[in-house]
């Protein structure tokens, strides 16, 4: 499917639309890495071996693809130094700042009801 370019003012989008560019967004960002690494780059300016620690389990390929992703979409920036071995640092934009205030919601949320949910489950699955 092809994502249609949005045209009029950002109120007028229709997010139900399967070919609209913000549902293709709530596509890109709504995954466990992408939230995490915003997470994590919201304390700071790292480095991809200080983010890769960072975040336990994540893969180079999986930090990669998300990063590029995060800077495709202008939530990232990525700066490259022009040093010997090279050095490059990512940081959050403004978008990314603003987005990171609603995954400190989803965490706070995720730390509230955590053990509702454990013991939701551990009721299901009997």
């Amino acid at each position: 499917m092809v994502t249609k370019q949005f045209r009029g003012s950002p109120a007028e989008a229709d997010l139900t639309r399967a070919d609209s560019l913000a549902r293709e967004l709530f596509s890109d960002i709504a995954n466990k890495w992408a939230l995490l690494i915003i997470e994590v780059l919201g304390e700071r300016t790292l480095r991809f071996s200080e983010l890769r620690n960072e975040i336990e389990g994540i893969s180079h390929k999986m930090l990669t693809q998300n990063l590029r992703m995060l800077e495709r979409n202008g939530l990232v920036e990525r700066e490259v130094h022009p040093t010997v071995p090279p050095r490059v640092d990512y940081t959050l934009t403004e978008p990314g700042h603003a987005l990171r205030k609603t995954v400190d919601g989803m965490c706070d949320w995720t730390h509230r009801y955590l053990g509702h949910i454990e013991e939701s489950r551990r009721r299901f699955d009997v």
